[in-house]
């Protein structure tokens, strides 16, 4: 039994001596292998009297165990020691504060656009969406845009690529929202085809549009607000009237002008350009055009299958991007799209 003991502390004080895990594993085998010191002692358990292997198996046993639980906590004791000086080595200050999570906002234009959308619903316009994807029926033809008109040129228009990777000019990113009122007035006609009387259009078309053009107050990528009215005996009075109201509410006063340029449209006649004036401020005096409008001409409502004879209508078309910019006093376009957070945060 004494000397059962003195296996026992010599390998403790072994086991405790040591720091690396294989050289741990060898010193194991001096006790615990083949032929380690607790091993022989129970292979020489069959040389004793069958009375006294009870009592030295017994004491064999305790002391292996001893040994056993000496080499499992000098293992946890090694791998603590190293966890902490990886720990020590890639040392993290948990003490720092957290980042969390930014609070976010609606983009400008997005306030815009909804802020848009709100003041046309408030007076009977319900909104339509269509692809940004067009073809050019719906972005030209059928918006009484000839083949041979500008807005078709390569210099201003993304045309797509077909599957041979040759451009394929019946296919293109829309130049204006102006396709989502000639698909919207095909699909009412059919809708209503067995009244005798259409009922009224009056939608707006907000969405994103792409040309060719970026400066200071253009971009490749912009957005549109497009708006139109049909039925019978609209007029360009009422044009007159809607937009009126409609600019003294977006921007809250009545303290402005606003004036309707003759112009030029293919698909309204006659047209002409929005320019309003504000009677105070930093632009006080200073006519801006911030849209183009006109009664509707016969051929898109004919496109539509609407009779021109029967029914009238205008439309007209707001650039939310300016009028962003006139709103928060932005003087670049490109600001509004540059990802810059310092200049968005300004907004929220």
């Amino acid at each position: 039994m004494h000397n059962l003991d003195a296996i026992v502390a010599e390998a403790k004080a072994l086991f405790a001596s040591i720091a690396d895990p294989d050289a741990l594993e060898q010193a194991k085998a001096r006790f615990l292998g083949k032929s380690g010191q607790i091993t022989e002692r129970l292979k020489g358990l069959a040389k004793l009297a069958q009375e006294e292997k009870k009592s030295a198996g017994a004491a064999i046993n305790r002391a292996k165990a001893l040994v056993e639980a000496a080499l499992t906590e000098r293992r946890e004791a090694i791998r603590e020691a190293e966890l902490a000086a990886r720990l020590a080595e890639e040392a993290l200050d948990v003490t720092l504060p957290g980042r969390g999570e930014a609070q976010g906002g609606l983009h400008p234009v997005t306030r815009t656009l909804e802020r848009i959308e709100s003041l046309f619903r408030s007076i009977g316009f319900t909104v339509a969406d269509g692809p940004e994807i067009e073809t050019d029926f719906y972005n030209f033809t059928a918006l009484n845009t000839p083949e041979d008109h500008p807005a078709r040129s390569m210099h201003d228009t993304f045309y797509l690529l077909d599957e041979q990777g040759q451009v394929a000019e019946n296919v293109l990113l829309r130049t204006h929202t102006s396709p989502i009122q000639a698909r919207f007035m095909k699909a009412h006609v059919e809708r209503y085809r067995h009244l005798d009387v259409l009922p009224e259009i009056r939608i707006i078309a907000p969405g994103r549009v792409y040309r060719v053009d970026s400066d200071a107050t253009h971009s490749p990528m912009f957005h549109q607000v497009e708006g139109l009215w049909v039925g019978e005996d609209v007029s360009f009075a009422d044009l007159k009237g809607v937009i009126a109201d409609f600019l003294k509410c977006f921007f809250e006063s009545d303290d402005l002008e606003v004036r309707f340029r003759p112009s030029f449209f293919p698909f309204t006649e006659p047209s002409a350009e929005i320019d309003v004036a504000f009677m105070s401020g930093t632009l006080k005096g200073r006519w801006l055009e911030i849209a183009g409008c006109g009664m509707v001409h016969p051929n898109v409502l004919t496109h539509a299958g609407i009779d021109p004879e029967r029914y009238t209508g205008f439309a007209f078309g707001f650039g939310p991007d300016r009028l962003t910019m006139l709103r928060y006093g932005v003087n670049d376009l490109r600001l509004f799209f540059e990802g810059d957070l310092r200049f968005l945060r300004q907004f929220v």
